[in-house]
């Protein structure tokens, strides 16, 4: 139960507090915040433990996966429809990247609000570590001069008033009141020789809040680059970048269920502490420090009902200066005009005594609970709100990465395994097809090269037709597609060779063979 006025655990606190804790032995704990326990840690390393539980079932749902497309997903691959294959991977990747790119948004915000929070949890006790540190200059200031007035202006005037027995018992008794003002006043601070102190917890805060903070904004650097570079992959088609991404996706998995199991038992732990602080505050603090319960639960409280520890003290203070002040009155107007050299040390002692008084008041001021009630309340505030919802918002970003990059290990292999397959399918067309997309990638390459001359040598049934043809025209297929289009039917067109149109070689009929037969057998006998 909280002592503090203006302070209310969340909604968010109070259901995180009521998840069960368990220890090794599967056996309840008790969800009082105590770190120092053994049995509670146990509760908070079962907690992290789950998420190490949800990585062993994602290795185990990705492998099985792989397994079947790699090893049994051949015939499979061969009898479903190549769009349907083809939707499903890319609305897989385009889905595990929107989500990505939501959990790294989410992630950015929650670091921020953790850091926040931290910041603010270190500058509230920078400002009471002010607070405390100012009242043991006062005092300490204090008490010194008064002690330095008793020694050596009260001892003065003693001398000077040795003659006048009532002047004397006067001085003597501003004596013993300043000496019982110190007395008090030395009593009063209560945050003395203790280590560590404030200032120093609050460095130490801040250099692990910065490594936190660097940490998880490297690693929301790494969850954008992967999803730039995956997307780059995908529209480019480039495999080799979706193999290297697909394992880089694969360590970012085991790093998001790593730093999920870590904001799970944070999470937990903070909502313990955040649901009663004051207990954990006051008993750390009183075993740290050896501040007294009554002085911490005023601080802490700042009510009505807790009585200020120092009230006794301060009045008792406050009626020792107050006599002090009427006895030097007295003695200026009646010791005064009979002893003129007493004038000067008088006038040193109200200076000293005026000076008291001021710095009295301050220490007032600052012993008051509402300043360092104030500084606690914003040290709370700052951790049970913003760093809260901070820590659950990392946890968020977590849990979508590690669902994220266990789609990605999923559907880039797949997606691969299709860049893989589309290039066999090209590879398995002609060279020569002048409607297959590699000969018109390697169209502009052959332009430079010099012209190939073809031998056509037509073969009958009784004998053979040799001859040179012309230099077949490399030109390209679109060029071949507009003079067909604009000459078709015209005599242009006609004049062309059969090499030139990349025809076919023409048929024969029984006459041309039957003269071309007869050709041959008379260029023997004119050779001869």
């Amino acid at each position: 139960m909280s002592l503090s006025q203006g302070y209310r655990a969340s909604w968010w606190t109070y259901l995180l507090h009521q998840v069960p804790h368990t220890n090794f032995q599967l056996e309840l704990v008790d969800s009082t915040f105590a770190p120092q326990d053994w049995e509670y840690q146990q509760a908070l390393f079962f907690l992290a433990a789950f998420a190490g539980l949800c990585l062993a079932i994602s290795l185990v749902l990705i492998c099985v996966y792989l397994i079947r497309l790699f090893c049994c997903g051949l015939k499979e691959e061969e009898e479903d429809a190549k769009g349907r294959r083809v939707c499903c991977v890319t609305w897989s990747c385009v889905v595990a990247v929107i989500v990505c790119c939501a959990a790294i948004g989410v992630g950015f915000y929650g670091n921020s609000e953790t850091n926040d929070g931290t910041y603010q949890v270190a500058s509230s006790l920078i400002n009471a570590n002010h607070t405390l540190t100012a009242i043991d200059l006062l005092v300490s200031d204090t008490v010194e001069l008064l002690g330095t007035v008793a020694r050596r202006d009260l001892t003065q005037l003693e001398d000077a008033f040795s003659r006048r027995t009532e002047f004397l018992v006067t001085v003597r008794n501003a004596r013993r009141q300043m000496e019982a003002v110190a007395h008090h006043l030395s009593h009063i601070p209560f945050w003395r020789s203790t280590s560590p102190s404030p200032a120093e917890l609050a460095e130490q805060i801040i250099l692990l809040e910065d490594y936190r903070w660097l940490a998880y904004v490297l690693l929301l650097l790494l969850d954008l680059i992967i999803t730039l570079f995956t997307l780059l992959g995908l529209a480019k088609q480039i495999k080799w970048l979706l193999i290297v991404m697909t394992v880089m996706s694969f360590f970012v998995l085991i790093l998001s269920w790593g730093s999920m199991g870590l904001e799970t038992a944070a999470a937990v732990g903070l909502s313990d502490f955040c649901s009663s602080p004051d207990t954990y505050v006051l008993n750390t603090t009183h075993l740290m420090t050896g501040v007294r319960p009554e002085v911490l639960q005023y601080y802490l409280a700042c009510n009505h009902d807790v009585a200020n520890p120092f009230q006794q003290r301060l009045t008792m203070s406050q009626r020792a200066l107050s006599n002090i002040h009427s006895q030097l009155q007295g003695l200026e107007q009646e010791a005064v005009p009979q002893f003129p050299a007493a004038e000067k040390d008088l006038l040193v002692v109200q200076g000293v005594l005026n000076t008291t008084e001021g710095s009295f008041h301050h220490i007032v001021a600052l012993l008051n609970c509402r300043g360092l009630h104030k500084d606690y309340m914003d040290a709370l505030k700052g951790l049970c709100y913003d760093g809260m919802e901070g820590i659950l918002f990392l946890l968020l970003f977590s849990f979508l990465s590690a669902l994220a990059f266990t789609t990605s290990v999923c559907s880039l292999p797949r997606a691969c395994k299709r860049f893989q397959n589309r290039d066999l399918d090209y590879d398995d067309m002609d060279e020569d097809d002048p409607f297959n997309p590699q000969a018109c990638r390697q169209a502009p390459r052959m332009a430079g090269r010099p012209p190939l001359r073809s031998h056509y040598s037509y073969r009958s049934s009784g004998g053979s037709l040799q001859g040179m043809a012309p230099p077949i025209s490399n030109a390209p297929v679109s060029q071949y597609m507009n003079q067909s289009a604009s000459f078709s039917g015209s005599p242009r067109y006609e004049n062309m060779t059969l090499a030139e149109r990349h025809s076919p070689p023409p048929s024969y009929s029984p006459s041309m063979q039957m003269s071309s037969t007869s050709a041959t057998q008379c260029q023997p006998e004119s050779v001869s």
